[in-house]
């Protein structure tokens, strides 16, 4: 580093645990490719995903906070009081947000039921045993005109003239409110599933299989299936909640709630006839009770076999048919 320093005399004029903090970060990116865990590490891009570590004396006070080097910077959130030992700064469009750990253990809610089956898809985001269903924001899909507008008139300009920076921070912005308002509502769904229930039920979509199909690609990468999943991984250990991955072939969509008869459902049929019982239903709404069941039914039912639905379920059924980081300034 004194070498490398001696040549580039801006280092000194920053602080010495960013560049130290990427080592880190390059050999433990490293060591997960060795073990075939990740990727080899890409060249990271000035203007791109840009952040840095610090650490030292770091002092808090209400909406500010003092960083090595920099000093005191404004944020636009109140910060929690504590010990804090370092921090991690990352640039989002024109914004600057602060990341940090302190010791809390968050109380567990009281939770107001039992089980929940929860069916993630396109259509709706999430469609949940009990009736309750949480609509798609469809962020890209609204804002992809505009965004490709954006997109065109960056393109036209100068490279290296600050009209080409205007534009290229006019498409981070609108990228990252995209970004956002998904992110919002995954949030919501996935804190009001974990602490409001005991056990949860969700299928193990292959998204990146999924994926594949050219037509409803931008569909499904819209919805952000994959971060739901990360979402109630983490947060279910949060609140103490119980999370079941349905087996991946377990046909949800063709089975029956009622009587278990299994049948082909094509993609384009939204509702549920059953051929056996004649029952009909909505299609996701069947199939977030059918995940309900894994948890609550005394029969296992493995890929193919006729189960049993619960008394729990069944009720279900009935009252259906009858009705961490901080912004900086």
């Amino acid at each position: 580093m004194a070498e490398v320093k001696s040549v580039n005399q801006w280092l000194y004029k920053s602080s010495k645990c960013a560049p130290q903090q990427a080592l880190r970060d390059l050999r433990l990116a490293w060591d997960r490719c060795f073990k075939k865990i990740a990727k080899p590490p890409k060249f990271k891009k000035k203007y791109r995903k840009d952040g840095f570590y610090l650490e030292g004396s770091i002092k808090v006070e209400s909406n500010r906070i003092r960083l090595p080097v920099i000093g005191w910077v404004k944020t636009y959130e109140t910060l929690p009081t504590g010990i804090i030992k370092n921090v991690r700064l990352t640039r989002q469009a024109n914004r600057w947000f602060v990341a940090f750990k302190l010791d809390h253990t968050p109380p567990v809610p009281i939770k107001t039921s039992n089980v929940i089956g929860i069916d993630l898809g396109v259509k709706s985001l999430a469609v949940c045993s009990d009736g309750t269903t949480f609509e798609n924001p469809r962020a890209y899909r609204r804002l992809k005109r505009k965004l490709a507008k954006l997109q065109r008139t960056f393109s036209r300009k100068v490279k290296g003239s600050n009209n080409r920076k205007k534009a290229g921070l006019a498409v981070a912005k609108l990228h990252y409110r995209i970004s956002c308002i998904r992110k919002d509502t995954i949030h919501q769904l996935t804190s009001w599933l974990t602490k409001n229930h005991g056990t949860i039920v969700i299928e193990d979509l292959n998204v990146s299989g999924m994926l594949r199909n050219h037509r409803l690609a931008n569909a499904i990468a819209d919805s952000g299936l994959s971060e739901c999943r990360r979402q109630l991984e983490y947060k279910s250990k949060l609140y103490d909640t119980k999370l079941i991955i349905a087996d991946r072939y377990y046909p949800s969509s063709q089975l029956c709630s009622r009587c278990g008869h299994r049948q082909k459902m094509p993609l384009q049929e939204r509702i549920f006839n059953c051929q056996k019982c004649e029952m009909s239903l909505d299609r996701d709404f069947n199939a977030s009770l059918n995940l309900a069941s894994l948890a609550v039914s005394s029969t296992v039912i493995a890929c193919g076999a006729v189960h049993k639905p619960s008394t729990q379920v069944e009720g279900l059924l009935r009252n259906k048919n009858e009705t961490d980081s901080y912004r900086l300034v």
